[in-house]
C-alpha cells in the first residue's frame, strides 16, 4: 500500500533568468503547497541557480504586471515553509559562490540529494 504524499520536491532545471515568463510558476506552486501544510523543497539546478545571485531575481517578471518581481515569488514561498537547496556543481559552473547567494538559499544539495528524496515514500516531484 502507498503511504499518502505529504512532501513535495520541486526540480528547477529548464528555469532560465533570460525566460522570466515561465518563473513565477514554480515559486506560485511551492507556496500553495507550504500553506497546505506540506513539506516543501525547492531544488535550483543548471541556469536557475542565477535565480540565486543578489539582484538576478529582484529584477525579473513574470509579465507586464510588475507588482511582484520572481524575488517576490521566491521569498513568499520560504516565508511559507518552502526550504531551497542549491547545486554545488551548477554554482560553480555559473562561478557562483554559495556565500554569495540570497538569503533565501540556505542549503547546498544536488542530484544525489534530490534522486534520493524521489525515491522515499511519501514524496511527490515536479519538474519545472
Amino acid at each position: 500500500m502507498n503511504e499518502p504524499a505529504t512532501n513535495l520536491a520541486i526540480l528547477l532545471w529548464a528555469c532560465d533568468p533570460d525566460d522570466p515568463a515561465r518563473l513565477a510558476t514554480p515559486f506560485f506552486h511551492a507556496s500553495a503547497a507550504a500553506a497546505m501544510d506540506v513539506q516543501v523543497e525547492v531544488y535550483f539546478t543548471a541556469r536557475s541557480v542565477l535565480l540565486l545571485k543578489p539582484g538576478v531575481a529582484e529584477s525579473l517578471y513574470a509579465g507586464t504586471d510588475r507588482r511582484k518581481s520572481i524575488y517576490g515569488y521566491m521569498r513568499e514561498a520560504v516565508a511559507l515553509g518552502a526550504r531551497f537547496f542549491a547545486c554545488a556543481d551548477a554554482l560553480a559552473a555559473h562561478g557562483l559562490a554559495r556565500d554569495a547567494l540570497v538569503p533565501e538559499a540556505t542549503e547546498l544539495a544536488g542530484a544525489v540529494s534530490f534522486i534520493d528524496r524521489v525515491m522515499e515514500p511519501g514524496w511527490r516531484t515536479l519538474t519545472y
